[in-house]
C-alpha cells in the first residue's frame, strides 16, 4: 500500500485523508522520505536550497490567551511582562538591515492594553525610517485581538495594517487544525476554522502568509492529515500560502509534556506535507528546534530550504529548546548537504546565489 500512495505523489497525484494516515502509521520513514525528496526535486530542479536573513522581534510578551504550551508569555499586570519601545524597536531592524537582512518576523502576545493604533502607529514608524524592510509580522490571534479592542471586522484590521506598512502574514498560531487539540493546549485562541479564515482574508487583502503545524502535543495522526488538508484546500482557494513550515512542540518550562517527539517523527512528518501539500512551493527546515543535524536532513526529506537565520529569538529560547546559527553556518551546513545555497526574500525571490567558498561579507553574533 506505502508503495502505491508513494508512486502516485511521485506522479503529481493528489493523496487524500487514507492516505495521509497510512503514511503516518507507516514506519517506513527513510522510503517516505525518498519520495518527498522526489516530488521536491520536480517542483525545485536546480540543486538548490534557500534562506532568508530574518530576525524575530517580540515587541511584547504581554498576552491574556494563555496558552499551555507557551513558556514566553506574562499574563497582564505582571512584573515581567513588557512592551519594547519604538526606538529599541528601530535600533534591531538597523542591525538586521547592517547584516543583509531582508526580513522582520514581529510577533508578541494578545495584549489587552495596546490600542489598535499603536501597530498602525509602529507600522508606520518602522517603514518611514526603513521602507526596504519586509514586515513578515503578526499572528492570526493577535489580529483577532486587534479587531476585539478596536471593534473592527477583520478584513478592516488587515486593510489598516496593510495600508500602515504590514507585507505578510506568518503562521503562528495554526498549531494543529483541529478543534479537539486545540481546545486542549490553548482553550481561548479560537478555533481552526478561525485561523484559516483570518489567514484567507489576509490573502484576499494581499497579504501572504506561511501556513504550519506544530506536532507532538499528543494530537491523533488524523489530526494532523486534517491540518493539511485543511491548509491545503485555503490554498486551493487563495494562494496565498508560499511556503509551509513544520516543527515540534518544545515543553520546557510550559505544563504539558511532548509526545513522540523526536526526530525521526520530525522528519516523517515534513516528508508527508511535502507529499500531500501538492500546491504549496516551498516547505522550511526547522533547525531552530530540530538543530543542525536534522536541518541538514531536512533538505532530503522535502524541504528545499533551510528557513532563517534567527538574528534574535526569544519563544523557543523560553522552553529551552534554541539552537543557533550565523549565515556562515547555514552556507556551511547547505554545501555539506550538496546544495548551493541561495538567500531569498520573503517572497522566495532569490537575491543571491553564493559561489563554491564564498562567505558572507557581513556577519552576526545571536542576540537576545
Amino acid at each position: 500500500m506505502i508503495d502505491n500512495i508513494l508512486a502516485r505523489a511521485i506522479a503529481g497525484e493528489r493523496l487524500g485523508l487514507e492516505d495521509g494516515l497510512a503514511l503516518f502509521e507507516s514506519d517506513q520513514i527513510e522510503k517516505i522520505g525518498h519520495a518527498a525528496n522526489q516530488v521536491m526535486e520536480r517542483l525545485h530542479p536546480d540543486p538548490i536550497a534557500t534562506f532568508v536573513i530574518s530576525r524575530n522581534i517580540n515587541y511584547t510578551n504581554v498576552c491574556d490567551t494563555y496558552c499551555r504550551f507557551c513558556a514566553f508569555y506574562r499574563a497582564p499586570g505582571s512584573e515581567e511582562g513588557y512592551v519594547l519601545p519604538d526606538e529599541v524597536i528601530l535600533q534591531k531592524i538597523q542591525e538586521t538591515i547592517d547584516v543583509g537582512g531582508t526580513e522582520i518576523l514581529m510577533q508578541g502576545g494578545t495584549n489587552p492594553d495596546l490600542p489598535f493604533e499603536y501597530y498602525l502607529n509602529l507600522l508606520r514608524k518602522i517603514k518611514k525610517h526603513y521602507p526596504q524592510i519586509t514586515m513578515h509580522s503578526f499572528s492570526t490571534a493577535e489580529v483577532a485581538k486587534m479587531s476585539q479592542v478596536s471593534g473592527l471586522p477583520i478584513e478592516e484590521v488587515l486593510k489598516q495594517l496593510k495600508e500602515a506598512g504590514l507585507d505578510s502574514l506568518p503562521g503562528a498560531g495554526g498549531e494543529i487544525l483541529d478543534d479537539r487539540t486545540r481546545r486542549k493546549i490553548s482553550r481561548l485562541k479560537g478555533s481552526w476554522q478561525e485561523w484559516v479564515d483570518i489567514q484567507k482574508a489576509a490573502h484576499r487583502a494581499g497579504l501572504p502568509g506561511s501556513a504550519t503545524m506544530v506536532i507532538g502535543f499528543g494530537e491523533e495522526m488524523e489530526e494532523r492529515v486534517l491540518s493539511l488538508l485543511r491548509i491545503r484546500e485555503a490554498q486551493d482557494e487563495t494562494g496565498g500560502f508560499p511556503a509551509f513550515i513544520t516543527w515540534t512542540f518544545q515543553p520546557d518550562n510550559t505544563n504539558m509534556k511532548a509526545v513522540n517527539n523526536t526526530p525521526e517523527e520530525y522528519l516523517k512528518t515534513l516528508a508527508i506535507s511535502r507529499l500531500m501539500l501538492d500546491n504549496i512551493q516551498n516547505l522550511q527546515a526547522s533547525w531552530v528546534t530540530m538543530g543542525p543535524e536534522i536541518g541538514k536532513l531536512s533538505l532530503s526529506y522535502g524541504a528545499n530550504d533551510f528557513g532563517q537565520t534567527m538574528m534574535e529569538e526569544n519563544v523557543v529560547s523560553a522552553a529551552s529548546c534554541s539552537y543557533k546559527m550565523n549565515t556562515n553556518m547555514i552556507l556551511q551546513l547547505i554545501r555539506e548537504c550538496g546544495k548551493i545555497p541561495a538567500q531569498r526574500n520573503t517572497k522566495y525571490d532569490i537575491l543571491r546565489v553564493f559561489k563554491e567558498g564564498e562567505q558572507a561579507e557581513v556577519d552576526f553574533s545571536m542576540q537576545n
